[in-house]
């Protein structure tokens, strides 16, 4: 599956989604029990994506998806994402296929942001606001890289009581992820079934985390 980037910079965003350890799962505890907003979920989200960048070449591409993985966990809603993305066939999965597609797909997107988000040099992550849309609350954000190219990132929302996670990701501000996804998972599936996406996605991200997955050609990624 070929990761659907528009820059170097939004593919160093992407899916997908660190440095964050103890103090970090602490961050992300706190801002669920005092209730945070969408706009405090994303910061504290890449708050966190900075640190790792800063500890990048320290933590190594499997040292970050270890810290990341339980991040994506709390701040992605992974069920949800899971079931768009397979779309109308989700009722004719098995309840044990269904957890197994939602398990790889959150290994997956914890290794899409271990691979991407691997070293800092004065990348800013900015948060711009949030809007109302059919779909729900949209958090806009604007990732600036070294050279002080911009680029537009933009995070669907779902509330869970006082909680908010991310159900989407919209690329160059308008591109769903979620719907790039839906499309991939589709053609694998014709061709491979469910449990061909569930052993492809746990394949793409076992690549993705490896210490060596910097040598990995970009088909592969």
């Amino acid at each position: 599956m070929k990761e659907p980037m528009s820059s170097r910079l939004v593919q160093r965003i992407a899916g997908a989604w660190l440095g964050l350890g103890l103090a970090g799962l602490t961050l992300l505890c706190s801002a669920e029990a005092t209730g945070a907003s969408a706009l405090d979920t994303v910061q504290s989200f890449y708050d966190t994506l900075l640190t790792t960048m800063r500890r990048g070449n320290e933590l190594g591409q499997s040292g970050r998806f270890i810290q990341l993985q339980p991040v994506v966990h709390t701040i992605f809603d992974v069920p949800f994402m899971a079931r768009m993305a397979i779309g109308s066939g989700w009722a004719t999965v098995s309840s044990a296929q269904q957890q197994q597609v939602i398990e790889a797909f959150e290994r997956y997107i914890a290794a899409i942001y271990a691979d991407r988000f691997d070293t800092y040099s004065g990348e800013q992550l900015q948060i711009l606001g949030e809007q109302l849309s059919d779909a729900g609350t949209v958090v806009m954000t604007r990732i600036v890289d070294s050279n002080g190219e911009p680029e537009n990132l933009n995070y669907l929302m779902r509330s869970h009581g006082s909680m908010w996670q991310i159900a989407d990701v919209f690329l160059n501000g308008t591109i769903s992820e979620l719907a790039i996804r839906r499309s991939e998972f589709a053609s694998i599936r014709q061709r491979q079934g469910v449990d061909g996406l569930i052993a492809e996605l746990i394949r793409k991200a076992d690549l993705l985390s490896a210490p060596s997955s910097s040598t990995l050609s970009h088909a592969d990624r």
